[in-house]
């Protein structure tokens, strides 16, 4: 019995992010991610890079401090929220509800972010990338005219072989899509199954999270808008 709670234990500290025990670093860069992506991820470099592009990660593993961090930083307008088109909000001007499903559409809850599972990257192509810019990761950046569409394109047809998916791929009244966001479908299938209301009403309990409150309130939409509802891998990613 003792082993199956300490098992239990373990699994909800990787779901929430209070656990690195499951990520490694990739290759030579900033980039943590979880083992079992690590020779998927490969792979899918290694085509791309034979297709002309430079698969570059600009976010992958989060843990729970780095993205309460965001959450406060957003909440506090310390750091920018945007509308589904990317554009900076005013956060002084927003009432409590209204922020929190804002920060929402381009930021997760901490504790329960995908990021928190290491099967989660963002990915953009170096090649493509103008002399002195910032990647911002906005739609416009992956839309027809932008300059990671022909990527984005050749993404649509290549991560399944390797077991990737865009969790976030259409508008379904929750995240703003995110085309660049992939994952790894074997492992975050089975997380995303895991992860039920209670547990994330617990971590947001024990949270020192700004706008709790509401955020406690509003708990069982954002789990239905935010957290499950999201675009399915079809059956070659699984």
């Amino acid at each position: 019995m003792s082993l199956i709670i300490k098992s239990l234990g373990k699994l909800k500290d990787t779901l929430t992010g209070r656990s690195r025990d499951h990520v490694i670093q990739f290759e030579n860069t900033h980039a943590v991610i979880h083992r079992d992506v690590e020779s998927p991820l490969k792979n899918l470099k290694q085509k791309a890079r034979e297709a002309g592009f430079d698969l570059a990660i600009a976010s992958s593993f989060r843990d729970y401090n780095s993205q309460l961090n965001i959450w406060n930083l957003k909440s506090l307008g310390k750091r920018p929220v945007l509308d589904s088109a990317g554009n900076p909000l005013s956060v002084p001007s927003m009432k409590p509800e209204e922020l929190v499903f804002a920060i929402l559409r381009w930021s997760a809850l901490p504790g329960c972010s995908r990021h928190h599972w290491g099967t989660e990257i963002d990915v953009f192509d170096r090649n493509s990338l103008p002399k002195d810019y910032q990647v911002q990761l906005i739609p416009k950046e992956a839309a027809p005219g932008g300059i990671f569409a022909r990527f984005n394109d050749w993404l649509d047809t290549n991560i399944s072989g390797e077991g990737f998916f865009r969790p976030y791929s259409k508008d379904k009244g929750g995240v703003s899509p995110e085309w660049w966001h992939l994952s790894y479908a074997p492992v975050s299938q089975r997380y995303f199954e895991q992860f039920d209301l209670s547990l994330c009403q617990n971590v947001i309990k024990d949270s020192a999270i700004e706008l709790k409150d509401t955020v406690l309130q509003c708990l069982p939409d954002i789990y239905s808008r935010f957290i499950s509802n999201i675009s399915l891998p079809d059956t070659r990613s699984v």
